[in-house]
């Protein structure tokens, strides 16, 4: 499949060797307003790069925060155009791994939950034997 500007080259390249503009259209099976078409320029280039320049400088923000960050900036921008364009820009928030409280060795883990006496679980050590 060729793209829309591809076929506006070639419907301009049979015109120049002679051929009708009207046939030309016909054998691409395209419309004259698709030729005729002239794309907008991107309107969000200026918040793109500031979200970019906001999420190298905060690694943890988020989109939320981004957002609220340009609103202070005198930027109104719509939530979901930010939230957009953070995910066409392929960034985010990395997870942080999740923290053990103890290691094997060090605290006798043993990875099993208990119900203490005031009726809480915990998983983090091994049931101590009653004293009296």
């Amino acid at each position: 499949m060729v793209s829309a500007p591809a076929r506006r080259e070639q419907v301009r390249y049979m015109v120049d060797k002679g051929l009708s503009e009207r046939r030309a259209l016909a054998v691409l099976h395209m419309s004259a307003s698709a030729l005729r078409y002239v794309p907008q320029p991107d309107r969000n280039v200026e918040v793109r790069e500031r979200i970019v320049a906001l999420a190298q400088r905060y690694k943890r923000y988020g989109v939320g925060m981004t957002h609220l960050k340009l609103r202070q900036d005198g930027m109104l921008v719509n939530y979901k155009r930010v939230e957009l364009l953070y995910q066409i820009a392929q960034l985010q928030v990395r997870r942080r791994k999740r923290k053990r409280c103890c290691t094997a060795s060090a605290s006798r883990w043993c990875g099993r939950t208990r119900q203490t006496r005031s009726g809480r679980w915990t998983s983090c050590s091994i049931a101590q034997p009653k004293v009296g």
